[in-house]
């Protein structure tokens, strides 16, 4: 039979102000232009209704910018077969497109205020510049390193001859550079002593504003976990461009001025058309002969700042990322006055127009034109985004899939694709496509292609799926076993201690319940094995729920007890089985070893290890689990505490004189770790550093060989993600290594089925034997105090001296 596959008809998409992405404001603030699902949009502030500008199912039309004029828009997009700028005129109409040399994917275009040039970036991290008026496009600076955030965006001086950006240098600190566009030249303005970003040009021409951060340090190893603690702050800082030129807070004072010209008289008879005043032309002059020594500290107090953004002359905003609030708090400062006013706060986008009089801005999913003066007001300026755009998911399927055969060319961090025909294999699955009917046939097909590169991490998910019904399951946390015709309680989770926010539903004090237990009803419907409970656990999650239970099966003896089941038991399982282990190997090695598991390098994984290592620095040696390990970062924090060496004491006047150590954290006898096939990533460098290291020997299965670095590949225009893999690991020796082979332990233990079945943990208990095995000869014996030194003295007869 041939089914109607609805889904992949065109339909009308209704759209809100949160499908909405890369936004831009026309340079007076009329209308702002979005891009979405591969469409341009344009939406009035006030009058007249949007439009779709480019109206073009299956093509990805990406990242509008508008002219400084308002006459023009330009985007990329991919209606050739590869990305080309495009030009046309603000209602979209009469398109000029410019071919972009070594085509490939391209980030932020920026528009020079004097309309000729546009700006932009790469998949390379290029920025790059072209001439509108002749299609000549030339390549002006490269970023030092491939890095997540993409820094190195290039804003425009007020006339047109520079561009200013954050640049990688050598130490992975940032500097800020500024490229001239008449000489062809680029020149470094800040010195690289601290972390600099953002660059913002004043409206005058004489200052550029950006951010500097001194404590920066650590945050250079964004990879790794030793990055995780050190909380970064930024302060404002103004470069006093011109040799000549003055600082924007020079000491003032007021004082009456005495004119000698004479007074003019009043011409209220001037000619039509005639202005108060002249607009004096802005030239920008760099001065490169002692630039660093005109760095000027603003006075604003340093926070987690982490962007600037353009306002009208001495003004600029100043984003801040504030501790347990949404999103960003926008500040506008003075910098004459050199004093800053809250200008909004749960902002996630702030975008301001060329004439710096505008800003739009995004807050709790709306969109809003604001005015720069002043503060931004949720009831003013909101923007209508409830529109409806015509979908054709056919179309789109052919685009997505030329979009992942090309993010896969591009994004992956070799050139060869790993020797795959790469043109050869886009025909032989293209044609595939013609027949999809589904997104998730799609995502198959894509997939496949992919995987013909032979790396991990290729993962290929989401997109435009059907919106299918959620029914919460509500669960109660325990073990069932069908008995005598009824549910029996074997197990409670009690979630363990130390652990806010995890609820064990059947724990809590008070509910009267225990294993061995009946549960006869639920809600007071009956309950027997012959009925799945869950059934009776529908839409239950999070509310409160009554459960009949009892020692026997007679429901007329039952009692009821009130309880909130949640709505999953991941954690509390989890947190039992780790409790579980580290309670097995502490009666396994009578109180000696330590137990740490690691469930993954990123966050849960520095949550554990710190949770876990440091409490227990008080045993003879540890055992690290960190089989299924997820991974996340490179774990060289981990490393290091493992790796640490005693270098000596400090005694204790307390107690019996117990000293501590130094370094004080620590263990400091035998280390063993556990891996299996379902460590990688992170998790497979986990081990490999720690066999580096030498740290200790490994026991378990060889991990699963999956080191690569993912970040930064697009979104499709739909939505859905694929992941062409950025950073490949390569040893000291220079060869690529760990990726497709994992990392072998030094003691191979299989889980036996049967014995996991009886319930024994084969690989841990090894390590347990190893671990003390080691101990043997390696157990650390903790130094005494020595005798009191004696340190006085004074020379030979000093008591027949008269003092």
């Amino acid at each position: 039979m041939k089914g109607d596959m609805n889904f992949a008809r065109p339909r009308w998409e209704e759209v809100n102000g949160n499908d909405l992405a890369n936004a831009n404001l026309s340079p007076t603030g009329k209308r702002a232009i979005f891009e979405y699902r591969g469409e341009i949009i344009s939406v009035p502030k006030e009058n007249g209704t949007y439009r779709n500008l480019t109206n073009t199912p299956g093509v990805a039309d990406r990242y509008p910018v508008w002219s400084p004029k308002g006459d023009r828009i330009a985007w990329f997009t991919d209606a050739s077969g590869e990305y080309q700028l495009v030009v046309a005129n603000q209602d979209g109409s009469k398109l000029k497109s410019y071919p972009l040399p070594n085509p490939t994917f391209y980030f932020q275009p920026t528009w020079s205020p004097n309309g000729n040039y546009i700006a932009y970036s790469d998949t390379d991290y290029n920025v790059w510049i072209i001439a509108l008026n002749s299609g000549s496009v030339k390549k002006v600076a490269t970023d030092r390193y491939a890095h997540p955030n993409r820094t190195m965006n290039p804003v425009w001086s007020p006339d047109s001859r520079w561009i200013a950006y954050s640049k990688q240098l050598n130490s992975h600190f940032k500097a800020i550079f500024a490229y001239d566009v008449q000489v062809e030249k680029e020149l470094q303005i800040t010195d690289g002593m601290a972390d600099a970003i953002s660059p913002v040009w004043d409206e005058s021409g004489a200052y550029l504003y950006f951010l500097a951060s001194t404590n920066y340090g650590l945050q250079t190893g964004w990879l790794d976990m030793s990055s995780y603690d050190p909380q970064v702050t930024r302060s404002l800082y103004a470069l006093v461009l011109a040799a000549d030129g003055k600082a924007p807070n020079l000491p003032a004072s007021d004082e009456e001025e005495i004119s000698t010209a004479p007074t003019e008289k009043n011409d209220s008879k001037k000619k039509k058309g005639e202005t108060e005043e002249v607009e004096k032309k802005v030239t920008v002059k760099i001065d490169a002969n002692g630039i660093y020594s005109r760095i000027i500290p603003l006075d604003l107090a340093e926070r987690n700042y982490v962007a600037l953004a353009k306002s009208t002359k001495h003004q600029v905003f100043v984003a801040e990322n504030v501790p347990n609030e949404p999103n960003f708090k926008i500040h506008t400062y003075d910098v004459e006055k050199m004093k800053a006013e809250e200008f909004g706060n749960n902002i996630s986008d702030f975008v301001p127009s060329s004439d710096r009089k505008s800003v739009l801005v995004k807050q709790n999913g709306s969109w809003f034109i604001s005015e720069t003066s002043g503060s931004f007001k949720a009831s003013d300026g909101k923007l209508n985004t409830n529109m409806k755009i015509r979908v054709d998911p056919r179309a789109e399927y052919h685009q997505i899939f030329k979009e992942g055969w090309r993010f896969m060319r591009d994004f992956l961090y070799v050139n060869n694709v790993h020797g795959a025909p790469w043109d050869l294999i886009y025909e032989w699955y293209s044609p595939w496509i013609n027949h999809v009917r589904h997104r998730t046939d799609l995502n198959y097909v894509v997939d496949i292609m992919s995987g013909e590169v032979a790396i991990g991490h290729s993962y290929v998910s989401g997109g435009d799926l059907p919106d299918i019904d959620n029914v919460p399951i509500g669960l109660l946390g325990c073990d069932l076993e069908a008995v005598n015709g009824h549910y029996r309680i074997s197990k409670i989770y009690n979630g363990e201690v130390y652990n806010p926010g995890l609820s064990a539903p059947l724990h809590l004090p008070g509910i009267d319940v225990k294993a061995g237990d009946y549960i006869l009803a639920i809600n007071g419907h009956p309950l027997s094995s012959d009925i799945n409970p869950y059934s009776l656990l529908e839409q239950k999650a999070g509310r409160e729920t009554i459960l009949s239970v009892s020692s026997g099966t007679d429901l007329s003896n039952a009692r009821e007890i009130l309880i909130k089941p949640v709505r999953s038991e991941f954690l509390l399982r989890t947190m039992d089985w780790i409790e579980g282990n580290r309670k097995k190997v502490d009666s396994l090695s009578d109180g000696k070893l330590a137990y740490v598991y690691v469930p993954n390098t990123g966050g849960r994984g520095f949550e554990y290890f710190n949770r876990y290592y440091f409490a227990q620095q008080d045993k003879k040696g540890v055992i690290i689990d960190e089989r299924n390990n997820g991974g996340g970062s490179a774990a060289d924090y981990m490393i290091d505490i493992m790796d640490r060496t005693l270098v000596g004491y400090f005694n204790s006047k307390t107690n019996d004189n117990r000293p501590w150590t130094t370094p004080i954290a620590g263990i400091w006898g035998p280390k063993v770790m556990i891996i299996n096939e379902r460590a990688g990533s992170g998790g497979d460098l986990l081990p490999y550093m720690f066999k580096a290291k030498n740290i200790g020997p490994l026991v378990g299965t060889r991990t699963w060989g999956g080191l690569v670095g993912t970040w930064d590949t697009p979104r499709f225009i739909d939505g859905g993600r694929m992941v062409a893999p950025r950073g490949g690991f390569f040893d000291v020796n220079g060869e690529w290594a760990v990726e497709g082979e994992g990392i072998a332990p030094d003691i191979e233990v299989i889980q036996d089925p049967k014995k996991v079945l009886e319930g024994h943990d084969p690989q841990l208990e090894k390590s347990v034997e190893e671990a003390l095995r080691l101990l043997k000869t390696q157990e650390f014996i903790m130094k005494s105090e020595p005798a009191p030194p004696t340190r006085w003295m004074r020379p030979p007869g000093y008591e027949k001296s008269d003092n």
